[in-house]
This record gives structure tokens, sequence and C-alpha cells, in this order.
């Protein structure tokens, strides 16, 4: 029996997206400006399509693959902690950028982040480094929406969506950032995403995408567009959509939460483990919640690794 308890071994799963270097600062009080605020900084693997597929593979996804690009100064780090999350690793080694870094600020008591990002490689993806044959073996393809913000990795995006439909396998898309999503327009992110089979945005990326002010609203009106939509509410669970009506509502487990970067990330990879193994889509969006329930108890926004860390020399 699988972690999803469907009993149905998972399809492959290729996740094309980002790789991030996190630099995690988790402040105690308010940031003192011109002097030292206390905090615990602690680097750490990340990015929004890396953490998804770690998630994936933890929650029971046997194949699961990611195609990225990192500064190749850190790329053999990046590869080890993708390999002992259970990641197959497709990364692209760049001469000229470094790896992704994001600086992410978290409130120690509130567990809320701002994220200082520094898109390095990612912006560099292209469709050179793109092939049909990247989805032998695969049955559902997930981007990260990060890719839409660079015209390059926008191309990479649009032809890998396009050999996943010619190749009838489904996909799947994460809004990514609310804030970089305000910056490109609603209107065209629906217009590049036409024919993702799975849209994942939190609520305040629904919210942008719409003009609606309740998320539930917002699902509703995006599963009009977009076969399957699920919303997630942070705290409060996740929302899912189709056909123009609210399908299934979810509350997410009540934990102490440490860290909430990468929450989303995780509900994004427990859900699509769920949803290949054959589960219902409540009882993804189930998975997902209980995913990201376990992401906020740890800093940074991968599942634990048995056996421990890496470090820079290994």
């Amino acid at each position: 029996m699988n972690r999803a308890g469907t009993g149905r071994t998972p399809g492959g799963l290729l996740v094309v997206g980002d790789v991030v270097t996190d630099v995690v600062a988790r402040h105690h009080g308010p940031l003192a400006p011109a002097t030292d605020t206390r905090a615990e900084i602690r680097t750490v693997p990340g990015g929004a399509g890396a953490n998804a597929a770690c998630w994936a593979a933890h929650s029971g996804c046997t194949d699961v693959r990611l195609l990225a690009r990192a500064g190749q100064d850190s790329a053999a780090w990046h590869n080890l902690w993708l390999r002992r999350s259970g990641v197959r690793s497709l990364l692209v080694p760049d001469t000229d950028a470094p790896t992704a870094t994001v600086i992410a600020l978290v409130d120690a008591v509130t567990a809320e982040r701002t994220f200082l990002t520094d898109s390095g490689a990612v912006n560099r993806m292209s469709p050179a480094d793109w092939s049909p044959a990247l989805l032998d073996g695969i049955t559902h393809l997930h981007l990260s929406g990060y890719l839409l913000f660079a015209d390059s990795s926008r191309q990479l995006a649009l032809r890998a969506s396009e050999s996943a439909r010619r190749a009838g396998v489904t996909v799947s898309l994460d809004p990514a950032s609310a804030g970089f999503l305000a910056a490109l327009g609603a209107r065209r992110f629906v217009a590049l995403t036409e024919g993702t089979d799975i849209l994942l945005p939190n609520a305040d990326e629904a919210r942008l995408l719409t003009g609606l002010p309740e998320p539930a609203d917002a699902a509703v009106e995006l599963s009009r567009q977009f076969p399957l939509v699920a919303v997630t509410l942070g705290p409060a669970g996740a929302l899912v959509a189709a056909a123009g009506k609210i399908i299934a509502t979810v509350r997410a487990p009540t934990v102490d939460a440490v860290d909430s970067t990468g929450a989303g990330d995780a509900f994004t990879g427990g859900f699509l483990a769920a949803h290949l193994m054959g589960a219902s889509s409540r009882e993804a969006a189930g998975a997902g919640c209980r995913a990201g329930a376990m992401a906020v108890r740890v800093v940074g926004g991968r599942p634990p690794v048995v056996g421990g860390g890496a470090t820079d020399d290994e």
C-alpha cells in the first residue's frame, strides 16, 4: 500500500521549474533599522519547483524528475539534496549565472515570511533546455509559475506544455508569486496557461487572477477556464473547484508553525502525488494539506531527509 492509501502505483512526474538556495532568517521581534536584529539563519536548498518535486517523492510518488538550471558553483550541492530526497535530478549547470537565491525573512512569532529574490540561473532557462524525450515514462508534467516571469524561461514553459499535450501528458501549474503575477497581468497569465489541466494557486493568486475577493468565488471562476482548480487557504486548508462549482473543502491539520516557507509547494507535491495514485480531488487536497502542515513545522521548504544533511564537500 502506498502512502496515499489507494494501492495504485503513481505514474512518472516531471517538474520543470526552479532550484534555489534559500537563506532563511528567523528573526525574533521587529526588524531594527540601522542595527542588529537577533535571528537564527540557515542556508538550505529550496525553489518552488524543487520543493514540490521533493514533497511529491516524500508523499509516495516513486518516479519524480526535476528539470531546472543551477549555477555551476552549487549544482553538485543541489544535486545531492535532490537525490537524497528521492528526486531524479536533471539540473542544467550554468557557467554564467549563479543559482537563484532567496533571502526569506521569517517572523519567529507568526511564522510569516517576506522574500528577497535573485532569480539568477532560473531566468536563463530556455527552449534549448527542453526535449520531448524528457517526457518518456511521464504521465504528468508540473510547471512552476516562476518560469512565466522571464522571456526565455517562458518560452521553455510553453514548449514543454505543448509537448505534453501532444504526448497525452496532463499538465499542472502553480502561479508561484502574487507579486510577479501582478506585474505580468492576469489576462496575460490566463492566455499563457491555456490548456493547463490543474491550476494550484493560493488565495491571493486566485484573487489576483479573477478580481474576486472571496477565494471560493475565485476558485469557481477559475474552474470555468481550467478543468481542476485547488486553492490553498493557509492554516484554513484548501478548496477544490471544477466545472464552475466547489467540489471539495478540506481543513488543514492544526500545528505549531515554525516557518511557512514552502507550505504551498508541499501542498502541490502532496496533492499531485495523491492525484497520480488515483485519489479523489478531496483526498488529494487532504494529502496536500497534510504535507503543508508538515512543511510549516520545519525551517525551509523541503521534507526531512533520512540520514542527515548534506555538506558543501560531499
